[in-house]
């Protein structure tokens, strides 16, 4: 791949990188934050539904921040934007999509396909 475009890849992993962070920061300012009393339980309840929710969402970024560093390590490894299966280089369309993808589309595909075969 072009230095010019793994440094644009690279931007938008940071980016990305930097966003997910902020959101974290702001999830934890506000749940540390002093929390008034309920009167209703339904009114807690519901806090609590939200706040769960949000954690799991958190949950999820904290895994992508592990995918995204990884991307950022074969960036500077020279492997970025090479199928870990194949070695075929991947579309530039699909790391736009999905940066930290590591997989063809035709990779991914067969091993999803698989996936759902030992599923049934």
């Amino acid at each position: 791949m072009e230095p010019e475009r793994l440094e644009f890849f690279r931007n938008l992993l940071h980016e990305r990188l930097d966003e997910i962070l902020g959101e974290a920061d702001k999830t934890r300012n506000d749940m540390t934050g002093t929390l008034a009393p309920f009167p209703d339980p339904t009114d807690r309840a519901s806090l609590e539904t939200d706040r769960n929710f949000t954690l799991r969402i958190r949950d999820r970024e904290r895994r992508l921040i592990t995918k995204i560093r990884e991307a950022l390590e074969r960036i500077d490894a020279g492997t970025y934007g090479y199928c870990e299966l194949c070695g075929n280089e991947i579309n530039e369309k699909r790391l736009i999509a999905r940066p930290v993808t590591t997989m063809c589309i035709a990779c991914k595909s067969s091993q999803e396909a698989l996936e759902r075969a030992k599923g049934q």
